[in-house]
């Protein structure tokens, strides 16, 4: 874990929850903290440093909403963590592709839930379900009200690309001296079983013994890399969304993977990724690995 993490701020008061989340974050990594805001449609032709930008003619400068809002960013990092180092930008260009080109240098991103451009009564913004599908790095979406306490709760799945999740919520729960409850929920259709075969659920040698070994083998080795780090594995018989939204109520954060095993071929972000992020309790950390 290394030596930037972003934060995506619009004035939106789940992005000013965004940066508190954010200072921690680089608090707990020794990390520089960049807060970016990009401004759409075009006002500069290129990035610009708010610092560097002659506030007062309309032609090529940046707009004074934009100073007040990256200005109360700066102070809620600062009330968070002042001993991070923190960098500000205001780029010219979409959302969506300036936090997408953010990513590529950064350890993480994190952004609100939704920003104000958003319909009223939508649970979730557009930017924060098209980054996590396309981000570069993990990304953590933070909604206005973040549990201080609990476990952090991993989703398991068992596929390759949920192995990064894995990781990241062993190296995030030693940095927050958190436990984690690694949790995988199953039903009898997990597991494909050849007609005319009918599972037998719960005996010998069946689903529920494949899914317990499935967990198992997904968390081996790390207690090894992380000794202080407590693990509860939780094997669920339900719903897998279902089963993490309801953990989801007593947890400070939620780590999956982007796509699972069951995702179609080609799918950037699976249904339970998406279900977490517009309906968790918490803030959610999609993580995104090689097929």
């Amino acid at each position: 874990m290394g030596n930037l993490v972003v934060v995506g701020v619009d004035g939106s008061s789940s992005s000013l929850a965004a940066v508190e989340a954010a200072a921690q974050e680089a608090r707990w990594r020794r990390a520089e903290l960049r807060v970016v805001h990009a401004i759409w449609p075009v006002i500069v032709p290129e990035p610009v440093p708010m610092a560097a930008a002659p506030f007062g003619p309309p032609e090529g400068v940046l707009p004074a909403a934009a100073e007040c809002l990256v200005t109360e960013a700066l102070r809620r990092a600062g009330n968070v963590a002042p001993q991070v180092e923190v960098t500000h930008e205001v780029v010219a260009g979409e959302a969506l592709t300036v936090l997408e080109l953010q990513s590529r240098d950064a350890d993480l991103v994190v952004m609100g839930s939704r920003g104000r451009g958003g319909f009223v009564g939508m649970l979730l913004g557009s930017t924060a379900v098209y980054l996590t599908a396309h981000s570069q790095c993990p990304v953590m979406v933070v909604r206005e009200q973040r549990e201080a306490a609990g476990p952090i709760v991993l989703g398991v799945d068992g596929s390759r690309a949920g192995e990064k999740a894995v990781d990241f919520a062993f190296a995030e729960a030693a940095l927050r001296g958190a436990d984690i409850i690694a949790l995988h929920a199953w039903t009898p259709d997990n597991v494909p079983v050849p007609p005319p075969q009918v599972p037998d659920v719960f005996g010998p040698g069946t689903v529920a013994e494949v899914e317990e070994r499935l967990l198992a083998q997904s968390l081996a080795g790390r207690q090894e890399k992380y000794p202080d780090v407590s693990v509860r594995p939780e094997l669920v018989l339900g719903v897998n969304h279902e089963a993490l939204i309801e953990a989801s109520r007593t947890a400070q954060l939620m780590v999956v993977g982007a796509r699972g095993r069951g995702g179609f071929t080609g799918l950037l972000l699976g249904s339970v990724s998406q279900a977490l992020l517009h309906h968790a309790h918490c803030p959610v950390t999609v993580v995104r690995g090689k097929e």
